[in-house]
């Protein structure tokens, strides 16, 4: 289920995204990731045990201690604890288990797809909004330039 269409669709109708391993520090692409989406709208869950606060939102323990609905587990974790998390991610009741970018494992998605929830592996979030919302001015991408024709080079 990693189609376009479906992407889209989760995107669209999901706004509160619970990360999982979301670090405090800047250069992580997990904090750059929720951070992104943060500025894009989207109601972000940090939870991490080593943090009281990230990203000027209250971080939690571990997802059952979250006390709002969680529509996606964003999960930036080892592969092999994938399984555990998407437990978790059932007993809360998330619509959607996300695995990041690089992280695929079936037996997770087998236990989330069992218990009615999405699931979406080996893509980041942040990159995928991007790309199917025009996000990628973010990063430096979009000049704001359009034009056919190449940039005149000035040797000095």
């Amino acid at each position: 289920m990693t189609d376009i269409k479906s992407l889209r669709r989760i995107l669209n109708n999901y706004r509160t995204i619970a990360v999982v391993g979301l670090s405090g520090k800047w250069h992580r692409p997990s904090f750059f990731a929720a951070k992104y989406m943060l500025e894009h709208g989207y109601n972000i869950i940090p939870v991490n045990p080593n943090y009281d606060e990230i990203i000027g939102q209250k971080c939690y323990p571990d997802l059952a201690s979250i006390p709002e609905p969680v529509d996606i587990v964003d999960l930036f974790q080892k592969p092999e604890t994938m399984p555990e998390y998407a437990r978790q991610a059932v007993s809360i009741g998330a619509q959607v288990l996300w695995m990041q970018l690089g992280i695929v494992n079936n037996e997770a998605a087998n236990i989330a797809h069992s218990a009615g929830l999405e699931v979406v592996m080996d893509h980041c979030v942040k990159i995928e909004h991007a790309r199917l919302f025009g996000g990628l001015n973010f990063i430096g991408v979009n000049t704001g330039v359009i034009s056919s024709q190449r940039m005149k080079v000035i040797a000095n």
